[in-house]
């Protein structure tokens, strides 16, 4: 089997890519909703992959590996490897856990940090009537992730909430940074205390704080919030969109609190999680698939993880359908470190009408998911049905 072309176009807000083979099979991946200027990125791969064989996964992914980086841009590189482990599972006739030692789990269990509506505000009353909202959806999530801090509007929203340098909200991930004031970090401590009041011990919380702090108000922040037993304090120092790691300062961060502290949605390949994982700068890593090169590469951290005691809980908020497929299928087969994934919902209501080898009915109960019968991803896009969302150059996608 042979490569004959590599397709991609935007479909919504996604860059969707397509790989074409000679035996008329093809392979779908998926890039977040966040990226559709990634594209043209997808496309300057189109020479390398002609003439190879798709089911020899890692041969191809070592001609391309290289010519990704951190968040966004390892996100080309990981939707042409879903769109392989897609091929590869169609030719074997089997789900793609199969390909990547099989399962050990027959439902995989997820988390809510998608399905959300607009919130009232930035005050106590308004995080914990937002929470209560998701606590009473029929998903039933054991955990739900609210964003706050620098991850959040507090930052504009909150009068002085620090006194560093504010940057304009022209794109997806601009980072504000500074140290930040007394009168924050108290209203930060006031939002978490009246959302552990109406989540109680039945459902967990996470917050997703940053980037943007520095080291002594993260601290002082995740020693504040020990007794409410969060599940994790995610990006604090480092994280979406920022291009380093930062171990060293992690580390600091961890040995100094009991709460959880949790990174890794930017990283790009196993390499950069290695001082991460042996220095245990953090308790919990999130890798999500679709930026880290892909679902054999979050596989590869996960087992590195597990070594050594460190939580793993895969980022996947934006994904999209078919990244709800590469999610299933990697975390169906990792090791007992395995916390959830991040529930990836879709980007717009449409997407549910032309996507084919979803379960009947309601996709997450008891916040899990059934495991995809396959084969490949489990997933397919209705050509016809996705037809009046393709742009006049896109044409030929499905072609």
């Amino acid at each position: 089997m042979k490569i004959t072309d590599l397709r991609c176009a935007v479909i919504g807000r996604h860059p969707i890519v397509r790989i074409v083979t000679d035996e008329g099979l093809y392979g779908l991946g998926e890039v977040e909703y966040t990226k559709p200027y990634l594209k043209p990125w997808v496309l300057h791969f189109r020479e390398a992959l002609i003439g190879e064989d798709p089911t020899d996964v890692e041969r191809v992914m070592l001609k391309i590996r290289q010519r990704g980086s951190f968040k966004p841009y390892g996100a080309a590189v990981s939707a042409i490897e879903h769109a392989l482990w897609d091929i590869a599972g169609k030719a074997a006739n089997v789900p793609a856990y199969k390909l990547l030692g099989g399962k050990v789990r027959d439902k995989v269990r997820v988390y809510n940090g998608s399905i959300r509506q607009k919130r009232t505000g930035d005050r106590p009353e308004d995080y914990a009537a937002d929470v209560k909202w998701m606590k009473e959806r029929p998903e039933n999530f054991f955990m739900v992730k609210q964003g706050i801090g620098f991850h959040s509007n507090m930052k504009r929203n909150v009068e002085d909430f620090h006194y560093g340098v504010s940057q304009p909200p022209a794109y997806h991930g601009a980072m504000d940074q500074g140290q930040i004031s007394e009168h924050a970090f108290n209203h930060m401590l006031d939002c978490v205390i009246a959302m552990k009041e109406v989540l109680g011990d039945k459902v967990s919380l996470a917050l997703d704080c940053g980037p943007g702090w520095f080291l002594p108000d993260a601290i002082r922040f995740a020693q504040a919030v020990e007794k409410y037993n969060l599940m994790w304090l995610e990006d604090m120092l480092t994280g979406d969109y920022v291009p380093w790691v930062n171990p060293q300062a992690y580390r600091e961060l961890t040995t100094s609190t009991s709460t959880p502290i949790h990174t890794g949605e930017q990283i790009y390949l196993r390499h950069n999680f290695k001082e991460l994982i042996e220095t245990q700068a953090v308790r919990v890593v999130g890798p999500d698939p679709a930026d880290i090169g892909g679902i054999a590469e979050l596989k590869w951290v996960a087992e590195h993880a597990y070594m050594h005691s460190i939580m793993m809980a895969p980022h996947g908020t934006a994904n999209g359908l078919l990244g709800l497929g590469a999610l299933i299928n990697v975390c169906a087969t990792l090791p007992a470190n395995y916390i959830a994934f991040e529930y990836p919902s879709a980007s717009d209501p449409w997407w549910e009408d032309i996507v084919t080898g979803l379960p009947a009915g309601r996709i997450v109960n008891d916040s899990m998911v059934d495991l995809l019968p396959g084969p490949g991803l489990g997933l397919d896009i209705d050509a016809k049905a996705a037809k009046p969302y393709l742009m006049e150059e896109d044409v030929g996608f499905f072609d």
